[in-house]
C-alpha cells in the first residue's frame, strides 16, 4: 500500500508482516491486544520528554487539560490488513494513476485501491486518504454527540450507507463518481426521519458535490448545495465543518498544499477497547475530551501535509495540518488554525482494523474546540446493537433523490 515494510531503528515500530488476520472470522470484534499494559503514561508533567513524537494539537490538549487528558502509550502493532485484490490494484495504480492538471481529480482509470502508493505531492497523499479502502461499501448505525463544557450531550443516532463506485453494479467509467452516501437520522425524535443524500465525485472542481435533504416533517426533498467546505456539519452544534467529517473530505481547491515529509508520531491506534460494546457512553464521554483511560496510543510513521488558505478564498480555517498513517492512509490527527494563526481545533481518529472484513478504519473521530472547550465525537457504536457491515453492492437508482421519499416512509 506504499508504506515502509521495515520497522524503525530502535524497534519501537515493528516491520509490517501483513497485518492482523484472525484464524476465524465473524462475530464481534475482540481486542487482540487486551493483555498488554501501557509502556508509558504521558501527561503535562512529562510531555517534554516525548515532544518530538507529539503533534502540536496533542501538546495543546495536554497543556490545556492537565488534570484529565493524558496518553496511554502501548506497544505498536501494524495491524492494517487488506484483501489481496486491493494490494494488487494498489501496485498497478502506482504506474497508471496520475493527478489531472489542477490536482483536483484522477486520471488513468482509477477504480479502487491506493491511487498513489509512492506519493510525490501533498495532493497525492490527501487523495490516498479520501479514496482509502473501506470495504467497497459500508453500512452502520452510529451516534454523534456535541459535548458541552459540563460533559452534557444530546446524542443523534444516524444510519449511514456509503457505497463506492467499485460496488455500484451499473456504474460507468465516465461517471466521475467516488461514492454515494446516505445518512438517515433515527434519533432524537425531533430530527428522526431526516435524510441526507450525497453524490461524491472524483473531481469536485469539474463536477461539484451534489447533495439533497429529505425533511420528514415536510415530506419534501430539496437540494442542499451548502454541504461542503466550511458549512456547519449536521448535528454538530457548530463544532465542525462539512469538510471536517471523516477527518477531511471534499474538494482541495481552496488551499495550497505542502508535503512536509514523514515522521514518527504517537497517534490513536488499535482502539478495540474504546470500541467495546461493554462500555457505556457514560464511561467514555466526559468534559473536554473522551476518557483518556479508554484510548490507546502507539508510535507509527505518518505523512505530514499542510494546507494554507489561498489568497482570495474563504474558509474559517486559515491553515490545517494533517498527519496521515503510512499503513492505512487514514488521517490520524489534524490541527486547524484560525485567521490569527492560533490553533483552534484538534481532530483525532480512533483507528482500528475491522479484521473480520480486512478493513482498516476507525471506531470514532473527535474534534476538540480549544476556544470553547467543547468537542464533537462522531461514530461511536458502543450502545448500538450491530457492527458495521462491509462489501454490499447497490445500483445507481438506490441513490436518486426520489429514493429519499421511500426511505423516509420506512422510518
Amino acid at each position: 500500500m506504499g508504506a515502509e515494510r521495515a520497522g524503525n531503528t530502535d524497534g519501537s515500530i515493528p516491520a509490517w508482516d501483513g497485518g492482523y488476520k484472525p484464524s476465524t472470522s465473524g462475530g464481534a470484534l475482540v481486542d487482540p491486544y487486551a493483555a498488554e499494559q501501557p509502556l508509558q503514561r504521558i501527561d503535562s508533567g512529562n510531555m517534554a520528554q516525548f515532544a518530538q513524537w507529539l503533534s502540536p494539537g496533542t501538546q495543546a490538549m495536554l497543556r490545556q487539560y492537565p488534570q484529565s487528558f493524558h496518553l496511554q502509550l502501548y506497544p505498536s502493532h501494524r495491524s492494517a490488513a487488506y484483501p489481496e485484490s486491493i494490494l494488487k490494484q494498489s501496485r498497478q495504480n502506482a504506474t497508471r494513476i496520475r493527478l489531472n492538471a489542477s490536482g483536483s481529480g484522477l486520471e488513468g482509470g482509477y477504480t479502487s485501491g491506493v491511487p498513489f502508493p509512492v506519493p510525490l505531492r501533498a495532493e497525492e497523499v490527501i487523495w490516498n486518504h479520501v479514496t482509502r479502502y473501506r470495504g467497497g461499501a459500508v453500512k452502520r448505525e452510529v451516534h454523534r454527540m456535541p459535548v458541552q463544557t459540563s460533559g452534557a450531550y444530546q446524542a443523534s443516532l444516524i444510519r449511514q450507507t456509503q457505497v463506492f463506485a467499485s460496488n455500484v453494479r451499473d456504474n460507468t467509467p465516465d461517471s466521475n463518481l467516488l461514492f454515494y452516501f446516505i445518512g438517515q437520522t433515527l434519533a432524537p425524535a425531533r430530527q428522526a426521519g431526516n435524510i441526507a443524500l450525497i453524490h461524491e465525485p472524483l473531481d469536485q472542481v469539474q463536477t461539484p458535490r451534489q447533495a439533497w435533504a429529505y425533511n420528514a416533517g415536510q415530506r419534501r426533498v430539496r437540494r442542499a448545495p451548502t454541504l461542503a467546505y466550511d458549512s456547519p456539519q449536521n448535528s454538530s452544534d457548530g463544532l465542525a465543518t462539512s469538510d471536517n467529517m471523516d477527518m477531511y473530505n471534499g474538494a482541495f481547491d481552496r488551499y495550497d498544499w505542502t508535503l512536509k515529509g514523514k515522521r514518527e508520531l504517537l497517534i490513536p491506534y488499535n482502539n478495540y477497547r474504546l470500541h467495546d460494546k461493554g462500555l457505556k457512553y457514560a464511561q467514555i464521554i466526559q468534559p473536554a475530551h473522551l476518557n483518556s483511560d479508554y484510548v490507546r496510543y502507539e508510535r507509527h510513521r505518518v505523512w505530514e501535509v499542510e494546507g494554507k488558505l489561498k489568497a482570495g478564498q474563504r474558509h474559517i480555517y486559515d491553515k490545517r495540518t494533517f498527519f496521515i498513517d503510512e499503513d492505512t492512509w487514514q488521517i490520524a490527527l489534524a490541527d486547524h488554525y484560525d485567521a490569527r494563526g492560533e490553533l483552534w481545533r484538534v481532530s483525532a481518529a480512533y483507528q482500528l482494523n475491522f479484521y473480520n472484513d480486512l478493513v482498516p478504519w476507525m471506531t470514532a473521530e473527535a474534534i476538540h474546540d480549544l476556544q470553547s472547550r467543547r468537542y464533537l465525537v462522531s461514530g461511536l457504536s458502543n450502545e448500538t446493537p450491530s457492527e458495521a457491515s462491509f462489501g454490499h453492492e447497490a445500483l445507481r437508482q438506490d441513490f436518486k433523490p426520489d429514493a429519499l421519499r421511500r426511505l423516509g416512509g420506512k422510518n
